[in-house]
């Protein structure tokens, strides 16, 4: 018989604990946060959702209130979850954080995944036609290899 000496964190040994979904207020971001709400509460797991505030230093260098910007829409997106989550209070219960992070979407989800621990990382398809060309951020962590990653149309 082996014995076995506890290293602490270890990545999927019992299941996800944190499945983290990047949302963005886009539809396909929204719907792969509804995917990841059904993986965590199937799961018992924590739902990790993600804003990135994205940095624009164009936007901030012509005077533009970007920081408030972005920061209306993490609230809406809060309220939106919240919303979500009352009406479902008593048939489904999910156990879920909201956090922000800023960067690009890419290096602020990778972050998050490591920061938070996540073991599967959830986010929607990119709606924007010149990711085609330069990748998305979908692609990009697919490739990066660190966690599984579910890619909702």
């Amino acid at each position: 018989m082996t014995e076995h000496v506890g290293t602490g964190f270890e990545r999927g040994t019992d299941g996800p604990k944190v499945i983290l979904a990047g949302i963005d207020g886009s539809d396909s971001s929204l719907r792969a946060a509804a995917y990841a709400a059904g993986l965590a509460r199937r799961q018992n797991a924590l739902l990790a959702l993600v804003y990135v505030q994205p940095v624009m230093a164009a936007g901030a260098s012509l005077g533009a209130p970007v920081s408030d910007t972005t920061g209306e829409i993490a609230e809406g997106l809060v309220a939106e979850i919240r919303a979500a989550a009352e009406r479902l209070r008593g048939i489904f219960e999910v156990h879920w954080q909201f956090h922000t992070f800023r960067g690009d979407p890419y290096a602020g989800l990778v972050s998050a995944a490591e920061e938070l621990k996540a073991d599967a990382v959830v986010v929607g398809t990119s709606e924007q036609a010149g990711h085609r060309i330069v990748g998305s951020v979908a692609v990009r962590l697919v490739k990066a290899g660190r966690w599984p990653v579910t890619v909702v149309p």
